[in-house]
């Protein structure tokens, strides 16, 4: 399946191919990027083990490679989905093995090692596929910040100071929401927000780098002191041949690809001969076969480092503090259970029979943000605390002061219940759609269409009484936003928020968000 990945901020957009079957064109197209590309991105997903003394390690479910061909041309990219549960084991396993050790191709990642732990155990398990247990040259993507942050401010962070999405806000300017990574990986189909999540996951250590590899060259002093570096080894043959000048390298590199996969087919047929013909694969490989640039080499050679398993990594480890502690934390949460804070009970602050004006209001905690958004889009107020890290004590004062229910997915806030009587709900659900419609139900909250849209979706604010003409929108807007310059001749309304003045008109995503929560509220039923 081809998609195409549209990200935020105006950033190019790109492909995204799901690899579900080795006889699909996706699975084609995977195996001759990877003969191109110079740069590849790799993360993994996988459903969450929810017991904290599992006893092996998690199967992976999906594989995230993001590769770029060129690194002159940054917007050249594509992402591949590799459906790891569909997918047959054995078959993948030779080309993921080539790639990992390609000494061609750049691989990068985000603290990799344990997704490198649990790919390396899933294809021993569920493939018998073993020799995933090294990957080089790599570079984390911690490092390359870290190497960012300290040519801008003159200090450097400590490796594990910062999360991707923090890294992402900061030097790409975009927020990269981490709301799915616990969702359950292992559930087919995977939705909407779930490939767009994984995709943008793996295209954004791309960017990153591209940043970094740019800064470097710009500045020069990094690669000046490198001393050059000696070409890296290449089967003679193949050498001689990339050296005519009549041969096409592309055409060159799909056919030896295609040639070392029929020779990897057919040799299972011979036993005694696979071992040799193994090797010779890997010597030819079939991924990349043409060196790095030499800026790249010099970068690879100041700042590559390799991941190499041992065995002691690949053994599960049980932690008798952090079982103790997930211990403690059960009995508590059973004890709010009996209380009623996991099955809602009683009257919500807003009821008339307690004084509230009737019209719902609830407080989102940073877990459950996005779903903050989504009530919003349905007509419901629904705020967000006023700092990006509150503490309990300031979620629980927000909420009593502006007699609010606390939404959240933390464990840890169900031990305050007693200071917000009826005032705390834990949201059960992982996926935003699916949390909206726990608590409309929960809560038995009443929504109709025209109510849809009508509240501020960054503020929470309400919509004035009356709305604006084009000519007034320019005027409002002016300093502030910006309209596009199709919308002129369209006559269309716009309507502006009374607290952060934001300006909204009834375009497609108007009707297109409209219609989804149409959908997902199940109005028309």
């Amino acid at each position: 399946m081809r998609l195409l990945m549209d990200p935020p901020n105006g950033r190019p957009s790109f492909e995204i191919h799901i690899v579900s079957s080795v006889h699909s064109p996706d699975f084609g197209q995977l195996t001759r990027t990877l003969t191109r590309s110079k740069l590849i991105a790799l993360d993994a997903e996988w459903k969450p083990l929810r017991s904290p003394n599992h006893s092996s390690f998690p199967r992976v479910s999906l594989l995230q490679i993001a590769c770029q061909f060129h690194l002159d041309q940054p917007n050249d990219s594509v992402v591949f989905l590799l459906d790891l549960l569909s997918l047959p084991l054995s078959s993948v396993g030779d080309l993921l093995r080539d790639v990992f050790v390609s000494p061609h191709v750049l691989k990068l990642g985000f603290r990799f090692k344990q997704d490198l732990v649990n790919l390396s155990t899933t294809f021993c398990s569920y493939g018998g596929v073993s020799g995933l247990d090294r990957i080089e040259p790599f570079m984390d993507i911690t490092s390359i910040y870290n190497h960012l942050h300290h040519k801008q401010y003159g200090r450097k962070m400590h490796k594990q100071a910062k999360s991707l999405a923090a890294i992402c806000s900061e030097v790409l300017e975009f927020s990269l929401s981490k709301e799915l990574q616990c969702s359950d990986w292992s559930y087919r189909p995977l939705t909407e927000e779930q490939i767009a999540y994984a995709a943008m996951d793996a295209h954004c250590l791309l960017e990153i780098f591209n940043i970094f590899y740019s800064k470097v060259l710009k500045e020069g002093d990094v690669l000046r002191n490198v001393s050059a570096v000696p070409s890296i080894e290449v089967n003679i043959g193949l050498k001689v041949i990339l050296e005519k000048q009549d041969t096409h390298e592309k055409i060159l590199r799909t056919k030896i690809s295609e040639a070392s996969y029929i020779i990897r087919a057919t040799a299972s047929d011979f036993p005694q001969s696979t071992a040799t013909v193994r090797a010779h694969c890997s010597a030819s490989s079939s991924i990349n076969c043409m060196p790095m640039d030499e800026d790249l080499l010099k970068i690879v050679k100041r700042y590559g480092e390799k991941i190499i398993l041992k065995e002691s990594d690949k053994m599960p480890r049980t932690s008798k503090r952090k079982g103790k502690r997930s211990s403690t934390m059960k009995v508590v949460c059973s004890e709010k259970k009996i209380l009623g804070v996991e099955d809602w009970q009683g009257q919500p602050p807003w009821d008339l029979s307690l004084g509230g004006d009737g019209c719902p209001k609830f407080l989102c905690d940073v877990m459950v943000e996005g779903l903050a958004k989504h009530l919003r889009c349905v007509g419901i107020d629904a705020a967000v605390p006023f700092s990006k890290k509150p503490d309990s004590r300031e979620l629980i004062d927000q909420a009593c002061k502006e007699k609010r229910v606390l939404l959240t997915r933390d464990a840890k806030l169900l031990r305050h219940e007693y200071l917000l009587c009826n005032q705390i709900y834990r949201v059960k659900s992982l996926l935003k759609n699916e949390q909206l419609l726990e608590v409309i139900e929960t809560f038995n909250l009443k929504i109709s269409e025209d109510q849809l849209m009508s509240r501020c979706t960054k503020c929470n604010g309400s919509f004035i009484q009356k709305p604006l003409t084009t000519e007034e929108a320019v005027l409002a807007a002016k300093g502030f936003q910006r309209i596009p310059d199709c919308l002129f001749d369209k006559n269309l309304e716009f309507w502006q928020c009374m607290d952060c003045h934001q300006l909204y008109w009834e375009g497609t995503q108007y009707h297109n968000a409209v219609q989804k929560f149409i959908d997902v509220c199940k109005l028309n039923e």
